[in-house]
């Protein structure tokens, strides 16, 4: 499967326990893919606080919250024209949910604080331990993002 989707631009969902290598099938992905000799970029959404996610994914610019002193690219631009990892997504707070949507969609993205929508081209490949169908039928996770 890994041989199949490599090739593709498609974002992937890697589902599984805890433990059972999902980071290692998304290394693989990336190692086989297109964009293998750009970077993968992982980040771990249950380990960055909810209020700094979007920060940390989108960056900020200096003065938009309380510590920002400079401006500070996030994840998506570190990974330009590579891959962006996203762990454990089924942690991702709904409303930052609804922005990652936005960027799945057409690549656009707004820094924390800024006016003007920036655009990238990244892949992402995520990964979960959750039943996502179970919290899609909860509404504590975003039907679309399971289908994007």
């Amino acid at each position: 499967m890994i041989r199949r989707i490599a090739p593709t631009a498609l974002p992937v969902m890697v589902l599984g326990p805890s433990g059972t290598g999902k980071e290692l099938v998304a290394r693989a992905i990336h190692a086989a893919s297109p964009r293998a000799s750009r970077t993968l970029v992982p980040v771990h959404c249950g380990e960055v606080p909810a209020d700094l996610l979007e920060s940390e994914l989108f960056g900020h610019l200096k003065g938009s919250f309380t510590g920002a002193h400079a401006d500070r690219l996030g994840v998506v631009e570190a990974a330009a024209h590579g891959t962006l990892f996203l762990d454990e997504i089924g942690e991702m707070p709904a409303p930052m949910q609804v922005k990652l949507l936005r960027f799945l969609a057409d690549g656009s993205y707004q820094p924390v604080g800024a006016r003007e929508v920036r655009r990238a081209d990244v892949r992402i490949v995520a990964a979960t331990h959750r039943d996502l169908a179970a919290a899609v039928a909860d509404g504590s996770f975003a039907r679309t993002l399971t289908t994007a």
